[in-house]
């Protein structure tokens, strides 16, 4: 008998989601087919596009069904095999997401290298998609030079506390971020790489990022939108970049909210405002993974988790995320 413990969608949320929108399931599987293997999670990544996916409406990929596993990046070991390629103990990184245990074919898996001393949730962060998407907003998307000033929103985040410190390393003259508290922001300039940060709850985010740049800005790497948006496009020198990679602010809101105020200055300043999610630039994970390598190896990359325990804990730990109680990663811890 192989039995998972599975969480699923049980109701699209109206606004903030609740337990109510989840339910957890036992599912037993069925003998393990030819080119299938089994896999016990040990960790399980929760993030904000999850949101995104649990209402019916048109994105980049489709809306979680109601009924299903909701999928997700998560990190675990083979504990049987019936394909040679994943043997029994290879540490395996997968999508299907908010369970304790995957039995599914091994085309579904991929294995990663173990680091020693260092947790695989690695992977679900500063090593894996988060950290490529960082990468990938500055180079591909913001085309970061040198000397650049550069502004993140969310940037205790797990993606925005990879891109202040990719951003120092890549050349960035100065780099800025905003976080929702004291610690957060103490962090930021701590162990992230920040040169200065604000609380964004101290009041108004354009006077803050005016005082944090009084020289204004030439990379702006978006994660909550809002009146975090408004104020980059106020502070844009001539020219400027925004690499638009998320709008958490307005994720759980019910209503349409009015556009930036300040949105002619795209016009008279010549900016480029630029929406990216991951799938179009996959190609630069081998690139990102080289240099992320070799910048970890060295020692020049922090990074935090906030780790909760149990996969009944899940649902939890995304309302935690939801509500910018992380530092760093969130994640869900499954086997200990």
């Amino acid at each position: 008998m192989f039995v998972s413990t599975q969480i699923q969608l049980a109701a699209r949320p109206q606004g903030w989601p609740t337990h109510d929108d989840f339910r957890t399931v036992q599912v037993t599987h069925g003998p393990l087919q030819d080119g299938e293997v089994r896999v016990r999670n040990a960790f399980v990544s929760v993030d904000p596009y999850m949101r995104g996916r649990m209402n019916d409406t048109r994105s980049y990929v489709a809306p979680y069904a109601l009924g299903e596993t909701v999928t997700g990046g998560a990190v675990g070991r083979v504990v049987e095999s019936a394909d040679p390629s994943l043997p029994v103990g290879t540490a395996v990184l997968h999508q299907h997401g908010w369970s304790d245990a995957v039995q599914a074919p091994a085309s579904t898996f991929r294995a990663v290298a173990e680091i020693p001393g260092v947790p695989l949730s690695v992977h679900l962060h500063v090593l894996g998609m988060t950290g490529l998407t960082a990468y990938v907003g500055l180079t591909a998307i913001a085309g970061l030079r040198e000397g650049d000033t550069v502004f993140v929103s969310g940037a205790a985040g797990a993606v925005g506390s990879s891109v202040g410190q990719i951003a120092k390393l890549l050349g960035a003259g100065r780099v800025i971020g905003s976080a929702g508290s004291a610690e957060k922001v103490d962090a930021l300039t701590s162990r992230y790489g920040y040169d200065v940060a604000f609380n964004y709850k101290d009041g108004d985010v354009r006077g803050q990022l005016a005082a944090a740049a009084p020289d204004g800005i030439d990379v702006f790497f978006d994660n909550v939108g809002g009146d975090h948006l408004e104020a980059a496009l106020d502070a844009f020198n001539d020219g400027g970049r925004a690499a638009l990679c998320g709008a958490i602010s307005g994720y759980n809101t019910t209503t349409r909210a009015p556009g930036p105020d300040n949105l002619a200055n795209v016009i008279t300043r010549g900016l480029t405002l630029q929406g990216f999610t991951l799938a179009g630039y996959l190609h630069l994970a081998p690139e990102f993974t080289q240099a992320m390598t070799g910048w970890f190896g060295a020692g020049t990359i922090a990074y935090d988790e906030t780790v909760v325990d149990g996969i009944e804990h899940t649902v939890d730990a995304f309302l935690d995320m939801m509500r910018g109680a992380n530092t760093g990663k969130m994640l869900v811890r499954v086997d200990g």
